[in-house]
């Protein structure tokens, strides 16, 4: 199993969130961006940032229960599964534009949300499959020492 689909697999293991979020464009999109043609390439590659960026944003808002990573979360989730080019992945991303912004208003995070928040801006600024590499494995090294029980036990 790819590092991309063992994040995803991490991040999002609730049943619930198994059936909405990893559907199968999402959960293919790593092998569909190798085995895909030269003109299907950019395409495939945004997929698998959004894939990414995805996985990352469901650990970050698990991490903190931040309602603005939620909403993001869902434009990722839409432009995964709906978008048929670059272009309308710009698009649904483009109409949400401000979700985005106030992604980081208001967010309080403890060192390991850095981190994500971190791999986050990294997959989104990524421009080659090699450094999307880079932070799947990094994202997995991190999210396998998570502790999501550390905000259960401050609400008690």
């Amino acid at each position: 199993m790819s590092p991309y689909e063992q994040l995803l697999h991490i991040a999002f293991h609730a049943p619930n969130d198994v059936r909405y979020y990893l559907t199968p464009t999402a959960l293919r999109a790593y092998d569909a961006f190798r085995r895909a043609p030269r003109p299907e390439q950019p395409f495939r590659f945004e997929q698998v940032r959004l894939g990414l960026a995805l996985g990352l944003l469901k650990l970050v808002a698990d991490l903190g229960d931040h309602h603005e990573s939620r909403q993001v979360l869902d434009v990722l989730h839409r432009a995964l599964n709906e978008a048929k080019s670059p272009e309308a992945i710009d698009g649904i991303i483009s109409r949400e534009a401000k979700l985005f912004d106030r992604l980081y208003e208001n967010l309080y995070v403890n060192e390991e949300g850095e981190e994500l928040l971190n791999l986050f801006a990294r997959t989104l600024d990524a421009d080659a499959p090699e450094l999307l590499e880079d932070v799947a494995l990094e994202a997995v090294d991190l999210a396998r020492t998570l502790d999501f029980s550390a905000d259960e036990d401050e609400d008690e």
